[in-house]
């Protein structure tokens, strides 16, 4: 069964009305009608069940029928990773991380960037659809880029990694992961941190660690940096 998404709906909702362009796609691609059932989760851990009662292609309307709490994760899971140069593969990353089980990701744009713009609405887009796609009940926050610096100001909480491919002593990730902690990853672009960075991030608390000894591209580090968190604080 497809899931759908709307943010707007609440545990005391009982109709909705579809816009027009997820409506159209409800009944004239998918060819649904009235009396079909359809899942439906509002990005923030809960799923409704609902009923057409109204197969307008411009305004498909439901009933909602039972509505599910799926509670949080105790772990949250920050992913801060540099844009990629092809949009593309920073997309993947998106669509995977989101499979996988992240919570928040931040764009940042580092000394070795080569790509200094994003779109953000396409990537709220891309993870939605996978959010949708991989049936989960809560969505990621995408944040909008900023710069090393200034995130090096934010506030930081839990467990900080910062990984990098310097010849520098660095700990394996998945033997420092520590379960039920909110967890910080730093992803650097294709050219790594430049040691400056590096020093800049240890002193605010960042751990060095590695994924391996095989050098990994942005979107592949950032992938299976995901899939340890998600299998220390699943397994």
């Amino acid at each position: 069964m497809q899931l759908f998404y709307n943010p707007e709906l609440e545990n005391k909702t009982t109709h909705f009305t579809f816009d027009s362009g997820e409506s159209r796609h409800i009944v004239k691609v998918l060819r649904r009608k009235v009396g079909d059932e359809l899942s439906i989760t509002n990005g923030k851990g809960l799923f409704f069940n609902a009923i057409i009662t109204d197969d307008n292609p411009k305004n498909c309307t439901v009933e909602i029928i039972g509505t599910r709490t799926v509670h949080p994760k105790k772990h949250w899971l920050h992913m801060v990773v540099a844009p990629t140069k092809m949009n593309d593969r920073y997309e993947w990353f998106l669509e995977k991380a989101t499979e996988i089980g992240v919570h928040e990701i931040t764009p940042i744009f580092c000394d070795r960037s080569e790509r200094k713009t994003i779109k953000l609405e396409r990537f709220e887009k891309v993870v939605q659809s996978a959010m949708k796609q991989s049936f989960q009940a809560y969505l990621p926050k995408v944040n909008p880029a900023i710069s090393f610096n200034e995130i090096m100001k934010s506030p930081m909480h839990g467990v900080l990694f910062i990984a990098h491919c310097e010849d520098n002593e660095r700990y394996e990730l998945k033997r420092k992961i520590a379960p039920d902690q909110p967890t910080t990853i730093l992803i650097g672009p294709e050219g790594d941190f430049s040691p400056n960075e590096i020093k800049t991030a240890m002193a605010k608390g960042f751990l060095p660690v590695s994924m391996g000894n095989n050098r990994l591209r942005t979107e592949t580090a950032a992938i299976v940096a995901c899939t340890i968190v998600n299998m220390v604080n699943n397994g």
